[in-house]
C-alpha cells in the first residue's frame, strides 16, 4: 500500500500522457490518421484474408465486414476499435492505481470512480472528435472505451487483491 502511494505521481503522469495522446489523436482528421494507404502498399497479399473474410458484425448501426467495407478498411476498423479498447484499458489501469489509496477502505469505489472518470473522459474525447473535420462522435465508441477502462480497473483490483492476500498469508 505504501509503495502505491509513493508511485502515485507516476500513475497520474500516465493518465496525463494517455489523455494528451487521445487529445492529439482526436484532433486529427480521418485522412491524417488512416492506415489504408500504408496497408495497400505493404500488405498487397492481404494477410489473413480468409480469417477476416469470415468475420462480420454490427457496430454503431452498420454491418462491418470485408464484403461491405473491403479488406483494408475492415482491418483498419478492427485496429481502430482495438486501439479504443486498449487505450482506455491502460487509462483504467493508471486511474485505478492513481486513485487506489484515496479509497483504500472501499473496494467498490476503487473500481467505480476510475471507471466513471474514464467514461467521462471518453465522452469528452468523442465530443472533441466531433469538432474535428471529417470525424463524427460515436456513443458506441464511448461504450467500447468504457468497457476497456472497466476491464483495466478490474484487472488491477484482482492483481492487487491476490498480491495483498499473498503478503498477508506470508506474514503468519
Amino acid at each position: 500500500m505504501d509503495r502505491l502511494k509513493k508511485l502515485e505521481r507516476w500513475y497520474w503522469g500516465g493518465v496525463v500522457l494517455i489523455e494528451l495522446i487521445l487529445f492529439y489523436s482526436s484532433s486529427m482528421t480521418y485522412k491524417q490518421q488512416t492506415s489504408v494507404p500504408f496497408m495497400e502498399r505493404y500488405f498487397k497479399n492481404k494477410p489473413l484474408y480468409g480469417f477476416f473474410d469470415r468475420m462480420g458484425f454490427n457496430y454503431g448501426g452498420k454491418y462491418q465486414s470485408v464484403e461491405n467495407d473491403g479488406y483494408y478498411h475492415f482491418v483498419e476498423f478492427l485496429i481502430r476499435k482495438g486501439a479504443h479498447f486498449g487505450t482506455y484499458l491502460i487509462l483504467g489501469v493508471f486511474l485505478c492505481l492513481a486513485l487506489y489509496t484515496y479509497f483504500k477502505n472501499n473496494h467498490f469505489l476503487q473500481i467505480i470512480i476510475p471507471w466513471f472518470a474514464a467514461t467521462g473522459l471518453a465522452a469528452f474525447d468523442e465530443f472533441h472528435q466531433g469538432l474535428t473535420g471529417g470525424r463524427t462522435p460515436s456513443v458506441v465508441d464511448v461504450i467500447l472505451d468504457s468497457f476497456g477502462a472497466l476491464t483495466g480497473a478490474l484487472v488491477v483490483m484482482l492483481i492487487l487483491y491476490f498480491t495483498l492476500k499473498r503478503k498477508e498469508s506470508n506474514r503468519f
